[in-house]
């Protein structure tokens, strides 16, 4: 049975201990349209959602498009996926901050949710998994930040604040399960590629045996096998799937990547399956399809 998501708030540091929830997630939502256009696709993936019944729902950037101004969140992304606002746990994208100044729309609509301690990175958990927002802009230059920070080879020349919150982060929690979720994926078969900018992150979240890393910016859906930090098969490294596919016109995939298990150009939105020892995932299309269904993976 369908509760509301007001039914079903907790707080963002403790939202509940559950042994097994399930949770939706996907990128790259809202185009500047609404139901009445039976060609607009983010009033469907927000239908798709309502199905699946969450404990909560995680939205990888790009949340709205064009320039994300607070008067579009308004006008179009709180018409569908607005409806879960109170569930809702988000991470900017780049075209957050494509606003004047940039993520000002973002920041006013979500308010405390995207900034419970006043930075647009933060964690929670939820039953044995902890949980952790970052804004990937800052490392893949939304900021003008990474184009000093960057070495030749891409990495971080220093730790930025993010980065080092990330670590302490990691160090201290007590889950048995972590998933972390940004916008920019570290690796990609879509138009953007493989994505240097964030290779730190990613080095960072296979060397504390993160699980699940969340992904959007390329508008496709791609899951790929457990990779080590040089996107090498490995059962130590996390399992990274991108779902940039709830609404935002849908792009053409490249070549696959030796650990690609799965790419679509189709629209869908995530169903995580977790327990207190294990997670999986199921991509579902409009239709109500399962398109694609991962293993059953043990947390490291």
């Amino acid at each position: 049975m369908w509760l509301s998501p007001q039914a079903r708030a907790q707080s963002a540091d403790d939202v509940g201990t559950d042994a097994t929830f399930v949770l939706a997630a996907a990128g790259d939502i809202a185009e500047q349209c609404t139901a009445s256009d039976s060609n607009c696709v983010h009033p469907k993936t927000a239908a798709l959602v309502q199905q699946m019944n969450p404990s909560l729902v995680i939205t990888m950037g790009d949340n709205q498009y064009d320039d994300a101004r607070y008067n579009d969140f308004k006008n179009y992304f709180d018409k569908s996926w607005g409806r879960f606002k109170s569930i809702l746990r988000p991470v900017p994208g780049n075209h957050e901050t494509y606003d004047e100044p940039p993520l000002a729309g973002y920041k006013r609509y979500f308010g405390t949710t995207a900034m419970p301690k006043g930075k647009t990175y933060y964690s929670w958990d939820k039953g044995n998994w902890h949980f952790i927002a970052l804004d990937s802009n800052e490392f893949s230059g939304e900021y003008n930040f990474a184009e000093d920070a960057e070495t030749a080879d891409g990495e971080l020349a220093a730790d930025p604040p993010q980065l080092k919150w990330l670590k302490s982060d990691l160090a201290n929690t007590s889950k048995g399960c972590v998933a972390v979720y940004y916008h920019h994926p570290r690796f990609s078969s879509g138009p953007h590629g493989d994505n240097k900018a964030v290779a730190a992150v990613w080095s960072t979240l296979v060397t504390n045996k993160v699980d699940l890393v969340l992904n959007g910016h390329d508008h496709l859906y791609e899951r790929f096998a457990p990779q080590d930090a040089n996107g090498k098969r490995s059962s130590k490294g996390p399992v990274q799937i991108t779902v940039g596919s709830a609404g935002r016109r849908l792009s053409n995939p490249k070549a696959e990547h030796e650990t690609t298990e799965a790419l679509l150009k189709k629209y869908g939105v995530l169903k995580l399956t977790m327990t207190d020892s294990t997670f999986s995932s199921t991509l579902i299309g409009l239709d109500g399809e399962e398109l694609d269904r991962s293993p059953t993976y043990k947390c490291h």
